[in-house]
């Protein structure tokens, strides 16, 4: 994909309620945001172009991603750094380029980027005949073609029911093993024509695209997504400095799932039941700012409607988190 084309393609979802809810954390001198999510920068480029005195560093695993959003914001190269790591490692470059107390702003724009959908290539979309890739990085890692070839059928009806939620997910992994039995799937147009005939004719009238469950499946589990995210969250919300703001944007349950349950963790006291004094070690170390999961309205939509399944949800960070859930939660990571 060209410059002129990233540019012309790239929307960012709720762009102007991201900076909305980042906005208080993000005006004083020598703030900082890490997008880690940086894509084709086009949220980074309007929080540069809102906040006059904000330094932005962008995170992505893709590098044709990094080259483009590092083009498009050369404008700002003074206050852009971009970084070539996978947003889990958020921690890391928070304290690199934030300091000791953490940056004032996350942004976490989850999923597939408008860079990998557009470009048929890399076979993220059911719509284009493509090589079965799906790698975000497509430096390292196995391609979805290579994970259809090896796994087995109970391994594949887990990964479309559990990352698709894909009721069929039985008959299309059967199918699959079926057809790669005579010759190995390569393109992203044999799995389409796999699925569509493995799913029933009554069920294929309604829902869009059959295939769109499995190929959302395959993506999830070729680029390990959720666990990404499930490692990213609580790392994200503890590069932030005191009244830092974390804003996430999902685009499906599993991921949303994630983001909720790390917010309303840190939004919720720790105490045990029944104390009659709530003690200050337990009170909650995050605010939500977001009454659920905001969704986007019909003007967003009609600008965007890549926009149709985000949910967006945010927090304030009110202070450090307690020593006993740090503790807690090393502990359980390391049994993991």
């Amino acid at each position: 994909m060209s410059q002129a084309d990233a540019d012309g393609l790239h929307v960012p979802v709720l762009v102007e309620r991201c900076l909305e809810l980042l906005a208080p954390a993000l005006f004083p001198s020598g703030a900082v945001l890490v997008d880690g999510t940086l894509g084709l920068g086009g949220h980074s480029e309007a929080a540069l172009r809102r906040f006059p005195d904000l330094r932005v560093v962008g995170i992505d695993r893709d590098p044709h991603a990094i080259e483009l959003a590092t083009a498009r914001l050369s404008p700002f190269a003074e206050r852009f750094t971009a970084v070539h790591t996978t947003y889990d490692h958020i921690d890391d470059v928070a304290r690199t380029h934030g300091g000791r107390e953490g940056v004032q702003g996350v942004l976490l724009d989850l999923g597939v980027s408008s860079l990998q959908l557009d470009d048929a290539e890399r076979g993220f979309s059911y719509a284009h005949d493509a090589p079965l890739d799906m790698r975000m990085d497509p430096s390292t890692g196995i391609s979805a073609a290579e994970l259809l070839a090896t796994a087995d059928e109970a391994e594949l009806r887990r990964i479309l029911r559990t990352y698709g939620e894909e009721r069929f997910a039985g008959r299309i992994a059967a199918a699959v093993v079926r057809r790669r039995a005579d010759q190995p799937l390569r393109r992203t147009a044999e799995l389409v024509e796999i699925v569509r005939g493995a799913i029933p004719q009554a069920a294929r009238r309604t829902g869009g695209n059959p295939a769109k469950r499995t190929f959302q499946a395959l993506r999830i589990a070729v680029n390990g997504e959720l666990e990404l995210v499930e490692r990213t969250l609580p790392r994200a919300v503890e590069s932030l400095a005191v009244n830092g703001r974390i804003v996430v944007e999902a685009y499906h349950s599993l991921e949303d799932r994630v983001v909720k349950n790390v917010l309303a963790r840190g939004a919720t006291s720790s105490a045990p039941p029944g104390l009659p004094v709530e003690p200050e070690s337990h009170r909650p170390y995050l605010e939500l700012l977001t009454r659920g999961a905001e969704r986007a309205d019909e003007e967003e939509l009609a600008r965007n409607p890549r926009s149709a399944s985000v949910r967006l949800r945010a927090a304030r960070r009110l202070r450090p988190t307690p020593d006993h859930l740090l503790e807690s939660r090393s502990r359980r990571r390391n049994a993991a």
